[in-house]
């Protein structure tokens, strides 16, 4: 049969309208139903706010769907909070763009004057480079180092070099009645053993002193136990230092059970310095190098001859900093960025200028905001759920490569760091990658999340001024997250 061309155009056009109506019915119903779980996401997040806890605490959220490129979920984004450990996210992520990726932590040895016939006639340097990880065994191979170069005796001194900082031990606005945790500890650029001591301790015969022994053992210390071991069922052990006059005596008193198990615990040290020191003098003779000389602090002259350096990566270093929230990596961190691009002494202030830098390149202003230390124990620090979530954005955008790098070295739900006992048994569990915060009254969580339809989310989410447990805003960030990896978002 012959189809004349007004026929054929008259029931080609007849089917193309009904198969453009029938899409645009699909499209409507499909993206209505998109709207309403997009609402009904909106409506769980705002039910959760709703709860009595938020009449007096602030919460400031922001949460943005990376691979739709929109806003998902705001709330007093612009509010200035305190970021508690979240600062850890500014550090990281300027410490990623601004210091190459070749770039090591370095503690080194020197010597001075002459060897001849294995006697060093001169002096033996240790220079800090801020290692925040540097340990007991890291210093044994550096001084096995200096038996492997020949030198089987110094008859000279044993200097640190710690000329690289300045002579700032804390950070701005850190609080003196914080001492002796480990969480604010004194900062010099020789660190060992996370500028701490780890004291065990273990019941002895009834009425006998609680036995005590310091990890490493060393001459270092002096301890006053006046302590006693108990056959009662309870224990009222204290362990501590004598922070009060800024000293290294190790106080123990109170009572133990004779039915305890042994266990540790940890203090941080006023001249972490000073220990290493002490340790190193003690591996040279450990080590079968004679030493009998004088113990200092003291810069390095300019001719010297280098022995040995032990190195560790930036990448390292970062995801010990996020995962365990450690606050003297983040310090250590800032302070080497100072250095690289300001020389010595580094200063806490130079290396906010790079924070500064970043702050720019998201295209807000860093005047907006408050820094004043780089692992956010200072309660000087004033952020917003925008800042942090602007962060987050740029580098997953502009820098793919260091985007994995901050994204690997975040704790996981469920599984490592200060996420391992959080979120577990849910959607959330092994998908979000946040940064934790913590101080009192304090609580913050911001990081990656992919949702239920694999798209990437970054968020912020920050609060404080509550008096209740700690647990109070976790189970609500929790919750929130639990919502988001739920989510189908379009």
């Amino acid at each position: 049969m012959l189809i004349s061309g007004k026929g054929f155009t008259s029931k080609t056009n007849g089917l193309f309208f009904m198969l453009k109506k029938t899409f645009l019915i699909i499209w409507f119903f499909t993206n209505l139903a998109l709207l309403a779980q997009n609402n009904e996401l909106t409506k769980q997040i705002d039910e959760i706010l709703s709860d009595d806890f938020f009449e007096s605490t602030n919460i400031a959220i922001d949460v943005y769907d990376l691979t739709a490129n929109k806003t998902v979920y705001r709330k007093n984004e612009k509010l200035l909070m305190h970021p508690a450990s979240n600062m850890k996210i500014l550090t990281s992520v300027a410490a990623l763009l601004s210091l190459d990726s070749s770039f090591t932590f370095n503690t080194s040895v020197y010597y001075s004057g002459l060897l001849m016939e294995s006697v060093c006639y001169g002096d033996l340097y240790f220079v800090g480079g801020c290692d925040p990880d540097f340990t007991s065994d890291d210093l044994d191979s550096l001084v096995k180092s200096i038996k492997e170069f020949g030198i089987n005796e110094i008859r000279g001194n044993l200097y640190g070099d710690v000329s690289l900082l300045d002579s700032l031990f804390w950070g701005n606005g850190w609080m003196w009645d914080d001492d002796p945790s480990t969480d604010f500890p004194y900062m010099t650029p020789l660190i060992i053993n996370d500028a701490a001591v780890k004291i065990s301790y273990e019941p002895n015969l009834i009425d006998k002193p609680v036995v005590v022994k310091t990890i490493p053992q060393s001459k270092f210390f002096d301890i006053e136990n006046t302590s006693v071991t108990i056959k009662e069922d309870t224990s009222d052990l204290t362990i501590t230092r004598d922070w009060i006059n800024r000293e290294n005596t190790i106080i123990v008193k109170g009572t133990l059970s004779y039915k305890a198990l042994p266990d540790t615990t940890e203090l941080n040290l006023v001249h972490p310095e000073k220990y290493f020191l002490t340790l190193a003098e003690e591996s040279l003779k450990k080590n079968g190098i004679i030493f009998d000389g004088f113990v200092d602090t003291a810069t390095m002259p300019l001719f010297t001859h280098h022995i040995a350096t032990f190195e560790r990566s930036l990448d390292s270093v970062l995801v010990n900093l996020n995962k365990e929230s450690d606050n003297l990596s983040a310090e250590m961190l800032l302070r080497a960025m100072a250095y690289t691009y300001f020389g010595k002494p580094a200063t806490a202030e130079n290396g906010l200028k790079l924070i500064d830098s970043l702050v720019n390149m998201t295209g807000l202003d860093p005047t907006d905001y408050k820094f004043a230390d780089g692992s956010g124990v200072s309660r000087y620090n004033l952020v917003t759920a925008e800042l942090l979530l602007e962060v987050l954005k740029y580098i997953y955008y502009n820098h793919h490569d260091k985007y994995v790098k901050l994204y690997n070295s975040f704790p996981i739900a469920g599984v490592d760091g200060t996420l391992e006992n959080r979120m577990t048994n849910s959607t959330s569990s092994g998908n979000v990658h946040a940064k934790t915060g913590s101080l009192s009254g304090v609580s913050s969580l911001s990081g990656y999340l992919t949702t239920k339809n694999n798209h990437q989310i970054a968020f912020s989410i920050l609060m404080q001024n509550y008096i209740e447990s700690s647990s109070v805003p976790r189970l609500i960030q929790d919750k929130i997250c639990d919502i988001l990896t739920s989510s189908i978002i379009e």
